[in-house]
């Protein structure tokens, strides 16, 4: 299954993506939330802290600006940048997914 929420800014899209992530993830669903929003938040929404969604975004900064490969594959992406968060759910900060692979979210 896969779930976009999408919507006005400041109409409520971080936190009803971290409570149906991390809902999902409580009722032993395999769970990737991804964040691509240009203020990604979802991290701290999720709990692993504000240091933690930063480092993500850092990541994802180097991506865009040439300094790091982008993942070639979905798993790429999950192994190398993504991160655990609370209850099972797994996170990666993304701008935009190009050339994707079937079963890519």
């Amino acid at each position: 299954m896969k779930i976009a929420v999408v919507g006005k800014g400041g109409s409520g899209k971080t936190t009803t993506s971290a409570v149906l992530a991390r809902t999902f993830a409580r009722h032993g669903h395999d769970t990737l939330a991804l964040d691509c929003d240009s203020n990604p938040n979802l991290g701290i929404s999720l709990g692993i802290g504000e240091e933690a969604t930063e480092a993500l975004v850092s990541v994802r900064d180097a991506v865009d600006a040439g300094e790091e490969q982008h993942a070639t594959s979905m798993d790429d992406l999950v192994s190398r940048f993504g991160v655990d968060a609370p209850d099972g759910v797994r996170l990666a900060v993304v701008t935009a997914i190009q050339n994707p692979e079937p079963d890519c979210p």
